[in-house]
């Protein structure tokens, strides 16, 4: 084994390497206060790209977001493209960022990358949406598109998403060809903060985002009616670059303006109102959204996430009570209001698609089925989503929604990704048509539980920083406590996952880890495996399905419950119920140290 290289060794590397004098500047501090421990958590493992792409904290280190690893980064992916995108340099790769601290720096920095060898470059000057980049790659058959942005995280964070030349955010076993090329081209050979300057660089905004509304339009089916509405609707942009788009959105769709939230609506970096910037978790992110509803008087309140690309809806029950519906229940609305617009136009649903990651809810399984259309579930993540809408498109297939209960919707092909402000502009035009018709949100969700079933979920998740905690947790549900061996030979150990969760016993396991289906006569699951990522999905015979798994951006393990009965409170107190002892029996949090979800 060869010897360990020592921690100054690879910070002497690092200054060899970083041109930007803040981040050098903390690895000499960290080097003068000899902080070995700290110099090892940022230096000795690089940061891992994959098909998330990159994202970490903003902080000098390989294993941290900064203008170096940008670099390195960019300068692999450029290899990569030009050596497997035909016509890569003509085509070339469009560049959009958000407004998190250094997103600006490190998109300049990426276009440098990309025009020093001699490939087209559109960047977005201004702040963009995500969705806009994977427009622009369809728009202008670009090679590759990346998006500078770290979505929903806290603002620590920044990160790099890359869009293949089909729109689609990249998929095995691209994102491992990128990592090797990434490797094999550390040394910078551009560093260029002005390439923005540079008039070999061309700004497509004016080109694009009338393009994309443009193409939003057609999702626009009923725009007298929206304008006659009287509806009032409420937004927060959660301090993140969507105010722009919706507002936009919502003149096309002929609706009357959003009232804004105004605390929120400006792009901030700090995000000073939340402590996590994230409409997914919780009421607490959306006070002062239920504030300035109460105020204007309006029951409807809309928000996306900081970079757009997620949106979820809330509403004010006669009660008072404000409901935040979830991804699951949003998804299945879309779903219902997307196939009834189809029908209504007079087309066939004779090759009629909808899709789901397959930790999303069964009920638009249900829903496919009752209704004699095309379902199917993914891995999760809209990579997977949009990858496999393409496939099923060139299969003859019109896939008319997809979505993940993360509160991502894909609307119609504008793009094959989640996009918050297609789905802003539809879910709007579908509320104000159910509100002339004096029919509540929930009500209309609710006519649905009772035409195909009533559906309770129960998704959360731990925080966990050490991968070796994960590990051990996982490999107990599937090895048990005391591994033995497999005298198949086909795994390290035998599984023996549990045969019962609290008093349900369990049918099958699913173990996209392992790559094992006990459901399957061969044992192989039908779903891509992943050994690089934490995975395995439990049936029990009373019906219910949970999936838990390693989150690919963030430090967290999650967990995706589900439970069907014949009345919303037996299906919400079993879903309790199955949580409670799945948490205990498998997760084990107070043993293995892991942090509860704070509720915001």
């Amino acid at each position: 084994m060869a010897p360990k290289t020592p921690i100054t060794a690879i910070a002497e590397e690092w200054l060899r390497l970083d041109k930007n004098p803040e981040t050098r500047k903390e690895i000499e501090t960290l080097l003068g206060e000899n902080n070995t421990a700290e110099l090892e958590n940022r230096l000795r493992h690089r940061i891992e790209f994959g098909t998330a792409g990159l994202r970490a904290a903003m902080e000098a280190g390989f294993a941290r977001m900064n203008d170096l690893t940008v670099i390195q980064a960019s300068q692999g992916l450029c290899l990569y493209v030009l050596e497997n995108v035909k016509d890569a340099k003509e085509r070339g790769v469009v560049i959009g960022h958000d407004h998190r601290h250094h997103s600006d720096d490190f998109a300049r920095l990426t276009a440098g990358v990309f025009l020093s060898k001699g490939v087209k470059v559109y960047a977005y000057k201004d702040l963009v949406h995500t969705p806009m980049v994977p427009f622009g790659v369809k728009n202008l058959n670009a090679a590759c598109g990346i998006m500078i942005t770290a979505s929903h995280n806290p603002k620590k964070d920044n990160g790099y998403k890359v869009y293949w030349e089909n729109a689609c955010q990249i998929i095995p076993p691209h994102d491992a060809g990128i990592a090797q090329m990434i490797l094999d081209n550390l040394e910078p050979w551009v560093w260029d903060y002005k390439s923005f300057e540079n008039p070999a660089l061309i700004d497509p905004t004016e080109q694009l985002v009338p393009a994309y509304f443009n193409e939003v339009d057609s999702l626009c089916i009923a725009k007298e009616a929206n304008a006659a509405s009287d509806t009032k609707f409420v937004y927060t942009a959660m301090h993140g670059v969507g105010y722009p788009f919706a507002t936009q959105v919502f003149e096309r769709f002929g609706f009357k303006p959003l009232i804004p939230t105004k605390e929120q609506i400006q792009p901030d970096p700090e995000f000073p109102t939340v402590a996590f910037p994230n409409p997914e978790e919780g009421k607490g992110a959306l006070a002062l959204a239920f504030k300035a509803a109460d105020e204007a008087g309006a029951t409807v309140v809309f928000a996306n996430d900081p970079d757009a690309d997620r949106f979820t809806v809330a509403e004010k029950q006669k009660s008072g009570e404000w409901i935040l519906f979830t991804g699951n229940q949003i998804g299945t609305m879309f779903a219902c209001n997307a196939l009834d617009n189809w029908r209504a136009s007079g087309k066939s649903d004779a090759k009629v698609a909808v899709l789901c990651s397959t930790v999303s809810s069964n009920m638009l399984a249900k829903v496919a089925k009752d209704e004699g259309i095309y379902w199917e579930d993914t891995l999760t993540g809209f990579k997977w989503i949009g990858n496999r809408a393409i496939d099923l498109e060139k299969e003859g297939y019109n896939v008319i929604f997809g979505y993940e209960e993360a509160i991502g919707f894909m609307l119609g092909d504008i793009v094959r990704d989640k996009d918050g402000v297609s789905a802003l502009g539809t879910f709007a035009q579908m509320t104000a048509r159910l509100y002339k018709e004096g029919i509540r949100i929930s009500e209309y969700l609710d006519s649905l539980y009772k035409k195909y079933g009533y559906f309770a979920s129960a998704n959360s998740y731990f925080i966990c920083h050490e991968q070796e905690t994960i590990d051990r947790i996982f490999n107990k549900m599937r090895f048990g406590s005391e591994p033995q061996e497999d005298s198949t030979g086909r795994f390290v150990h035998k599984p023996v996952y549990p045969t019962h969760i609290g008093p349900h016993k369990v049918s099958n396991v699913r173990d996209l880890t392992l790559g094992y289906d006990t459901s399957k006569k061969d044992g192989v699951p039908s779903l891509p495996v992943s050994p690089s990522a934490q995975m395995i999905t439990f049936y029990l015979e009373n019906g219910c399905v949970f999936t838990l798994r390693t989150s690919g951006t963030e430090p967290k393990i999650k967990y995706y419950l589900e439970v069907s009965a014949a009345t919303q409170e037996e299906a919400e107190s079993q879903a309790k119920e199955i949580e409670a002892a799945m948490c205990i029996q498998l997760l084990e949090p107070e043993a293995n140290g892991l942090q509860y979800r704070v509720v915001a």
